[in-house]
């Protein structure tokens, strides 16, 4: 895999480790076992529209947070546009659903790896466990990412790191090994042991991780893929609402299922989307990307997931940036 230009952070100081920064248990125990050996760390979180994108357009809120509650030092990047074009054909495949797991993992050490070059950092750790997940984190498997990622001698696993061969680091004498850990397997007790004798007690419960291992997220995502790369907003409209996806295209109409979900696809969809809704009652919020003349079918979904579903007719405004306008549905009611 070919490295991309990246966005240096602004540091204050260069750290001499730069650590991949999960937001879970398993990595901010590796940053702090780092930490300490007296070592400074910068901790990189990247984000997606897959994982991690809550913290869009309020990173250094989302940083401070974390400096407070565990004394990490962390930047954040965007890796959407790179990684958008990845999916789209992942050079090493997906995994069961549409998640390209193993491209996923190199693109990330590889930034990491242009990171702690420009920094002169000797060291990239996560918070990997060997055994931990059935591919990604085998032995095997974890020796292949840092071979593809160029990180081999450079990527650091303190948790598991007694199970696997020394870095260039732990030679050198700059981390010392005696201090590491040799966890495997799935079971969460050594870290939660850990934490506690760490004093580490405020640390997230395991979440969902990527949406691409979610089938229906991830089959919606497929379908728009067959037509090209979708954009990061329209990635964003996919998770939430009733999906209908318009054969032939990469459009789409989207319906909101409850408050939350209408409030969320508002939000969401910009001046390159029609936002439709009924004229004269209460009801769900549909999206439609999309021609005009697709207009009378986003309707008629939405009218069908509303309350004005058994009305013979139905009056639905729509509004498109500066534009607006409305149609009526005219229905034949069974008797």
């Amino acid at each position: 895999m070919q490295d991309t230009p990246l966005t240096i952070p602004q540091i204050t100081e260069k750290p001499q480790v730069v650590a991949l920064f999960s937001q879970g248990l398993d990595s901010i125990l590796a940053i702090k076992i780092i930490q300490q050996q007296g070592l400074k760390v910068q901790a990189i979180k990247f984000i997606t529209p897959f994982f991690g994108y809550e913290i869009k357009g309020c990173e250094a809120k989302f940083c401070d947070q974390v400096k407070s509650a565990y004394a990490i030092d962390l930047s954040i990047i965007d890796l959407t546009d790179d990684y958008l074009r990845m999916l789209a054909a992942p050079q090493y495949g997906y995994g069961k659903n549409f998640n390209p797991c193993l491209d996923c993992k190199i693109m990330m050490l590889s930034q990491a790896r242009i990171l702690a070059e420009t920094w002169q950092a000797a060291s990239i750790v996560t918070g990997e466990v060997v055994g931990q997940r059935p591919f990604s984190q085998r032995r095997d498997t974890m020796r292949r990412i840092e071979k593809l990622s160029l990180t081999e001698g450079l990527l650091l696993r303190p948790l598991s790191a007694k199970l696997l061969a020394p870095t260039k680091a732990e030679e050198l004498g700059l981390i010392d090994r005696e201090q590491l850990f040799d966890f495997s397997g799935r079971g969460r007790k050594p870290q939660i042991a850990l934490a506690e004798k760490m004093k580490i007690t405020n640390y997230p419960t395991p979440a969902g991780g990527c949406l691409l291992t979610d089938p229906g997220f991830a089959k919606r995502v497929k379908t728009l893929y067959q037509e090209g790369i979708p954009t990061s907003t329209d990635l964003n409209l996919l998770k939430f609402g009733r999906f209908y996806p318009l054969e032939g295209t990469s459009n789409f109409i989207i319906v909101g299922r409850h408050r939350d979900d209408n409030q969320q696809l508002l939000k969401i969809a910009d001046h390159n989307y029609f936002i439709l809704h009924l004229a004269e009652m209460a009801g769900p919020v549909a999206i439609l990307k999309g021609d005009k003349q697709h207009l009378p079918l986003a309707a008629e979904k939405l009218r069908r997931h509303s309350k004005a579903k058994n009305l013979s007719s139905v009056k639905v405004e729509w509004r498109k940036g500066s534009k607006s306008g409305n149609l009526t549905i005219e229905t034949t009611l069974a008797g």
